[in-house]
C-alpha cells in the first residue's frame, strides 16, 4: 500500500471496506434527485388538468425559458454527478488493513483529505462489536470498536461486514504476538 510501509516480517491478514448495502443506501437519494427533474412534464400536465389557466402559463413560461432550462439541469445532474463520485471515492479509499503487528486505520475525508493512523497490536485492550437494527442483523453488518492502551485512544469502522467475524481475527492476531513473546505479559 502506498499509504504506509510494512515492517520486517509484518504481514497483511485482511483490508476491510464497509459493507456494499451501506454504499448501495447512501446513494438511493442521489438516484431519487437525479430521476426528479424527469417529473416536471408530468407535473405540469397534472397542473394544468386541475387550473387550465395555470398550466398554459407554466408551458408558455417553460418554452420560453427552453435554452435556460437545460443549462439548469445540466448543472443539476452535474452536481449530482459529482456527489456520487466524491461518495464513492470516500468508499473506496476508506479502508482498515489489519496487519500481523498492527492496524492501520485509513479514512478519506473528501477528494483531497486523507488520514492515515495506526496502532500496534499490542496496545489492544478491548473489541467491541456492536450490529442493531433490521437492515444490519439481515445483512451482516456493524460497527467494530477498538480500544487502546495508553492515551485511551478508540478506533471505530461503522458499516463493516461480518464485525464479529473481524473482531475475532483481531483477537487471535492479538494472541498470536502474546503468544510469540512480542507482547508484554500482563502484570509485568
Amino acid at each position: 500500500m502506498e499509504e504506509f510501509e510494512l515492517e520486517p516480517g509484518e504481514q497483511i491478514t485482511r483490508s476491510v471496506r464497509r459493507h456494499w448495502i451501506v454504499l448501495v443506501g447512501t446513494l438511493v437519494p442521489y438516484l431519487v434527485f437525479a430521476i426528479l427533474p424527469l417529473f416536471i412534464p408530468v407535473a405540469i400536465v397534472f397542473i394544468g388538468s386541475a387550473n387550465p389557466s395555470i398550466g398554459q402559463a407554466l408551458a408558455a413560461n417553460l418554452s420560453q425559458a427552453g435554452p435556460w432550462l437545460v443549462m439548469l439541469l445540466a448543472f443539476w445532474w452535474l452536481f449530482l454527478w459529482i456527489s456520487v463520485f466524491s461518495i464513492f471515492t470516500r468508499y473506496f479509499l476508506t479502508v482498515w488493513v489489519i496487519t500481523t503487528t498492527r492496524i492501520v486505520d485509513i479514512h478519506q475525508y473528501g477528494f483531497f483529505s486523507r488520514q492515515v493512523s495506526s496502532f500496534l497490536l499490542n496496545r489492544v485492550q478491548d473489541v467491541t462489536t456492536n450490529v442493531e437494527g433490521l437492515f444490519p442483523t439481515i445483512f451482516g453488518f456493524g460497527t467494530l470498536n477498538v480500544e487502546t492502551a495508553g492515551r485511551d485512544e478508540k478506533f471505530t469502522m461503522t458499516g463493516i461486514e461480518n464485525p464479529t467475524e473481524l473482531r475475532d481475527l483481531i483477537m487471535r492476531e492479538v494472541a498470536a504476538l502474546h503468544a510469540d513473546g512480542q507482547m508484554p505479559h500482563a502484570g509485568v
